[in-house]
């Protein structure tokens, strides 16, 4: 919790010095920055792109490839982008520390669905591990400490009974996890697609899909944007809040579109693409699910206090 509090807190400084937001020449499209993760989740932003959703309501769409949250967020809040995606645990984060972020859609969910989620806590083949419970006193990688995977690995540790604290995280991006497996640099890694079909094709298992341990239907990222941008420029947030609804609604309709769109963007080998489990991407945010990772992440002191909810949502 140190490491990210310290970044966040950090954030506040930049808050503080937000930039009034890009306008477009009068009569023009409005210019709009987004910062994301070149990843699965962020399917339907691309195939919202590309059906021309955002157009239609007078934006011009420019997505910015970012590393993670923490990269974003700083960005969203100083007006160098309009809107940025981040994980839910980043978000409630950002609003525990004071810093003006506001909720605008929802980015992706888990299916729900036990042993057929996008993402998994596996282990190697051979492994001599069997459930969950044996992974006390082992080494489990996830993608970033105090974050969702980890908390999402937490919570599969309490429903089998052990004690999250026995478990030894440790941190590896997710493109090195399944080689961590077969050199034995991880006992168990939990691993989102495509990495969770590498894992599979060379011969590994899940324990737990750690993210339906979570929360059912868990909201696990979301858009969003700064609270000077909301009161500057209402009618703007209101327009990319449609067009991603929009956007949500046909990539949860239209999977193989959503195939179709992933390399054009990310570097999924097409070979992989047909066995991809795809989260589910609801326009609507599951609230119950963002009260249940956060009432989590206090418990698990990932949070220094509890955050106001309803501050962040839109």
């Amino acid at each position: 919790m140190r490491r990210r509090l310290a970044v966040l807190a950090a954030l506040a400084l930049t808050a503080a010095g937000c930039g009034s937001t890009e306008s477009a020449d009068s009569g023009g499209p409005d210019e709009v920055k987004v910062g994301l993760i070149s990843i699965l989740d962020v399917a339907p932003i691309y195939l919202g792109q590309d059906k021309g959703f955002f157009e239609k309501r007078n934006i011009e769409l420019t997505l910015r490839p970012a590393e993670g949250g923490t990269e974003t967020v700083p960005s969203v809040l100083s007006g160098n982008q309009q809107f940025g995606f981040s994980n839910v645990v980043t978000l409630l984060l950002a609003q525990a520390q004071g810093l003006p972020v506001k909720v605008v859609s929802n980015g992706t969910n888990s299916t729900g669905a036990d042993g057929k989620d996008f993402g998994a806590l596996m282990v190697g083949g051979d492994s001599a591990i069997r459930s969950v419970q044996d992974l006390a006193g082992r080494k489990v990688a996830v993608n970033t400490f105090q974050n969702v995977v980890e908390l999402a690995v937490r919570a599969s540790a309490l429903k089998a009974d052990i004690d999250p604290e026995s478990i030894e995280f440790v941190k590896l991006p997710f493109p090195d996890m399944p080689a961590a497996l077969t050199e034995g640099r991880a006992d168990a890694v939990f691993v989102v697609e495509p990495f969770q079909q590498i894992v599979l094709s060379r011969g590994g298992r899940a324990l737990a899909s750690s993210y339906v341990d979570t929360a059912p239907d868990l909201s696990v990222a979301m858009y969003f944007t700064s609270k000077q941008l909301i009161g500057e420029n209402p009618d703007l947030v209101r327009r990319f809040t449609d067009a991603m609804n929009e956007s949500l609604a046909y990539a949860d309709t239209h999977p193989d579109e959503v195939r179709a769109i992933l390399p054009t963007y990310t570097k999924i080998g097409q070979e992989v693409i047909p066995d991809l489990v795809l989260p589910k991407w609801p326009a609507q945010i599951n609230t119950a699910s963002v009260e249940a990772i956060a009432e989590l992440a206090e418990q698990e002191q990932v949070l220094p206090k509890k955050p106001d909810i309803a501050d962040l949502m839109p």
